[in-house]
């Protein structure tokens, strides 16, 4: 397949091993990745803030970036940024009275998914281990990410890919299924509360005994970095990605994973 990378602003400018190891996973099982030169942000915090008319020019741009035939599919490793493409980009073209926005919108929504979708329902790749090489001899757990749980149904998905890694430990995570407290601008206008999420968070992590944290959001990873830096942990955290393009011949070094802002352990 052709398939089309939606790199995300987070990933694109701070964590470009995330889109690296995307398009590495995808080449791996023979596939040819292209990167619309027009993709920007998708708008998510501006309409998650209910800023619907400031976010019709950056829909615009998005769906004006993938309305082309030149791609199969368009896949994103953030389950956040594709629940925008797929629940709020058409809904912004609605409210604003732009119906041939609206149409475009659907077409593109129709053809992004997030990467374990991509991988799980499109590729059919069922063991990481047999079907991309990946080996990653560490102890893991996994928060999964509000969005993807809740907009996308992602349910199982990228923790039974990382279940199949081989060598890999994993480790359940006490109350996953509770928000880290990030939110896009919820951490900025919600600051007490975003902290004491975060807290739990962290607290939770810790108590598993893993070396990281994996997840399919680098927001999310981010914030979670934060807190777990404030509790003085050494835990890192690692996007599912990395931990898949990670092979016995060439492995993802843990001591390259961020423990706060993008810094590295």
């Amino acid at each position: 397949m052709k398939i089309a990378l939606f790199a995300t602003c987070i990933v694109d400018a701070m964590y470009p091993r995330t889109a690296q190891a995307t398009v590495a996973i995808l080449e791996r099982l023979g596939h040819k990745v292209v990167f619309p030169s027009g993709q920007a942000c998708c708008g998510q915090m501006h309409v998650n803030s209910g800023y619907f008319k400031e976010a019709h020019s950056v829909v615009a741009n998005h769906v004006a970036a993938f309305d082309t035939d030149d791609y199969d599919v368009a896949v994103a490793p953030s389950g956040s940024c594709v629940a925008s493409v797929k629940h709020q980009h058409e809904l912004v073209a609605r409210r604003c009275g732009d119906a041939a926005l609206e149409a475009r919108a659907a077409v593109v929504g129709a053809k992004t998914y997030e990467l374990s979708q991509l991988l799980t329902d499109v590729l059919g790749v069922t063991s990481a281990a047999e079907q991309l090489g990946s080996y990653f001899p560490h102890k893991v757990t996994y928060h999964p990410s509000c969005h993807g749980m809740r907009l996308l149904r992602l349910e199982d998905k990228q923790l039974n890919l990382l279940k199949s890694v081989g060598a890999i430990e994993m480790v359940e995570l006490p109350e996953a299924d509770q928000c880290c407290g990030f939110g896009g601008t919820f951490s900025m206008k919600n600051a007490d509360v975003s902290s004491a999420m975060n807290a739990d968070k962290a607290a939770n992590i810790c108590g598993t005994g893993a070396e990281l944290c994996s997840g399919g959001d680098a927001s999310c990873l981010m914030h979670i970095g934060g807190g777990l830096s404030r509790q003085g942990s050494d835990v890192g955290t690692l996007h599912f990605a990395e931990i898949l393009a990670s092979t016995l011949e060439n492995p993802v070094s843990v001591s390259g994973a961020v423990t706060l802002a993008g810094s590295k352990r």
